[in-house]
C-alpha cells in the first residue's frame, strides 16, 4: 500500500511526451541539421524535409565532408535517429521518409530569408499586388527588422517590391545550375530497398522512405 505514493511521485516527475513538431524539430536539430519542413501525408505518411547548415562540416569521423547539400548519408542518419524518438515518444505512423529540400528549397522562416540574401526566388502573395500574386527576383533584407525587398526588373529600370513574411502565401529559390548560384545538386544513389524499419525509395537528392511494421 505504501508503494502507490511513492509510483505517483514517480509519474508525476516523468517528462511530458512531445507534439510530433517538438519531436522531430529536436532531433533534426540535435543532430546538426536544419529543419526545412514537416508533413503528415496520406496513408501514414509522414515526410520530412532536412537541409545542412551553411559552414558546418558534416561525414564520418576521418572523412569530413564540408559539401553543400544532403548527401544519402544524412538522410539515413536522420531516419535512424528518427524512428527511435518517435517510438519513444509514441507517435504513430505507417511510412516514414527523409529527403533533401531539392533546388527549389521552400523558405518558411526568417532564417530562411536571412540566409539566401542574394539569391534569386519566387514569391506567391497572399492578396494581389498591382493585379498579381506570383513575383521572381533577387532577395534581400528591407530596412526595417523582418521586412525583406525582392528586386526586378520592369522594362529597363530595376524595381524594388517590399514585403514582410506575413504576406507571403508561399516563397521558393530559382533552381540555379551554373556557377554564380545554387549550383546542380549531384545525383545520389538511392538506398538500397528492404523491408520493415528500413524501407526505402528514391526523392530528391537521397530519401530513405521507412515502413514501420
Amino acid at each position: 500500500m505504501r508503494a502507490l505514493p511513492v509510483l505517483e511521485a514517480a509519474a508525476a516527475d516523468a517528462p511530458a511526451r512531445q507534439g510530433w513538431q517538438q519531436a522531430i524539430a529536436g532531433t533534426v536539430q540535435g543532430l546538426g541539421y536544419d529543419l526545412v519542413d514537416v508533413e503528415r501525408a496520406g496513408r501514414g505518411l509522414l515526410r520530412v524535409t532536412i537541409d545542412r547548415i551553411p559552414g558546418r562540416v558534416y561525414g564520418a569521423p576521418g572523412a569530413p565532408d564540408a559539401g553543400e547539400f544532403i548527401t544519402v548519408e544524412d538522410c539515413e542518419a536522420v531516419t535512424r535517429q528518427l524512428q527511435y524518438a518517435l517510438e519513444v515518444e509514441g507517435l504513430e505512423y505507417a511510412r516514414l521518409e527523409v529527403s533533401s529540400p531539392g533546388l527549389d528549397r521552400p523558405l518558411r522562416h526568417d532564417a530562411d530569408y536571412r540566409r539566401f540574401a542574394g539569391q534569386a526566388v519566387r514569391i506567391t502573395l497572399r492578396e494581389p499586388f498591382e493585379g498579381r500574386k506570383h513575383w521572381e527576383g533577387v532577395l534581400g533584407l528591407g530596412t526595417a527588422d523582418g521586412s525583406y525587398s525582392l528586386t526586378f526588373s520592369k522594362g529597363t529600370a530595376g524595381q524594388q517590391l517590399g514585403f514582410v513574411l506575413a504576406e507571403v502565401r508561399e516563397a521558393r529559390l530559382v533552381p540555379v545550375v551554373d556557377f554564380k548560384g545554387r549550383k546542380a545538386r549531384p545525383p545520389a544513389d538511392a538506398a538500397p530497398e528492404s523491408t520493415n524499419e528500413s524501407a526505402a525509395g528514391p526523392a530528391p537528392a537521397a530519401a530513405p522512405e521507412t515502413t514501420k511494421g
